[in-house]
């Protein structure tokens, strides 16, 4: 029998650790690999819904994703994070996929409806925001080349689920500012060390280019009031990222500089 493992990569989750576990309960296997940053009772929380818990060191996302491939001892795995919700109808459509057993698929896209400041952003880049999440164990791996946005190579085709993940966001604007920094630091450190070099005309047209993407073309401007906000505040996370990566050294060890593409 074809078997999955329900996997959450999680870091000061204890008050969102057990609504999501309690989404996945249907699984083979509940997997929860704790940063050792934590500083709440996520791992107690996660134990007690009858979760392995791995403590590990934090590097970044895409090893800690790997770290829990490697822990799995099923045939599937899924991956949710601690602030998202498997709906029951994507549980079952996850586990009629996982008993079908189509060999030729490694690797499942599932779409996500995402909850910002307590709504349902249905346009701006947030839906229908698919996500590789199911994943055939011996056939993907994450690549280690991004700190955030991490990718998955999988060894095999790629299908696409019709229920979505239910993603509690952002709570409040302070959350998203938190979150959005750090992604930028981030991002700044991957564009680091690929070698990229700054042009001057990134720091107008990249935010702008962020802004008319999410306001116009994916029409933000049809979410309202939060279409726009968050159409600027992507715009301006995208100035920050090329303001840390400024603060930088102009050039990597070992790496020749690249320019960033004129967008």
């Amino acid at each position: 029998m074809t078997t999955l493992c329900g996997a959450v990569i999680a870091r000061d989750a204890a008050l969102t650790i057990d609504r999501c576990l309690t989404s996945m309960a249907w699984a083979d296997d509940l997997l929860v690999v704790v940063d050792d940053r934590t500083m709440d009772g996520t791992a107690e929380i996660a134990s007690r819904r009858g979760a392995r818990v791995r403590v590990r060191q934090f590097a970044d996302f895409a090893r800690q994703r790997n770290a829990a491939l490697k822990e799995a001892n099923t045939d599937w795995l899924l991956f949710v994070d601690d602030d998202e919700v498997v709906s029951p109808e994507l549980a079952q459509e996850v586990r009629a996929i996982v008993d079908a057993g189509d060999a030729r698929v490694a690797g499942y896209w599932i779409p996500r409806k995402n909850i910002i400041f307590g709504r349902w952003v249905r346009h701006s880049g947030w839906s229908p925001d698919y996500q590789l999440r199911l994943l055939r164990v011996a056939d993907a791996s994450y690549r280690e080349d991004r700190a955030v946005h991490e990718l998955v190579d999988l060894r095999g085709e790629q299908g696409y689920l019709q229920n979505p993940l239910i993603h509690y966001n952002y709570t409040s604007l302070g959350e998203f500012c938190d979150r959005q920094r750090l992604y930028a630091s981030m991002e700044a450190a991957d564009q680091f060390r690929r070698g990229i070099r700054i042009k001057p005309q990134n720091y107008l047209l990249q935010p702008w280019r962020q802004f008319w993407r999410r306001y116009v073309l994916w029409e933000g401007y049809r979410d309202g009031w939060i279409g726009i906000l968050l159409a600027v505040m992507m715009a301006y996370y995208e100035l920050r990222t090329y303001l840390d990566l400024r603060r930088l050294p102009q050039q990597p060890p070992d790496h020749p500089p690249r320019e960033l593409p004129g967008r």
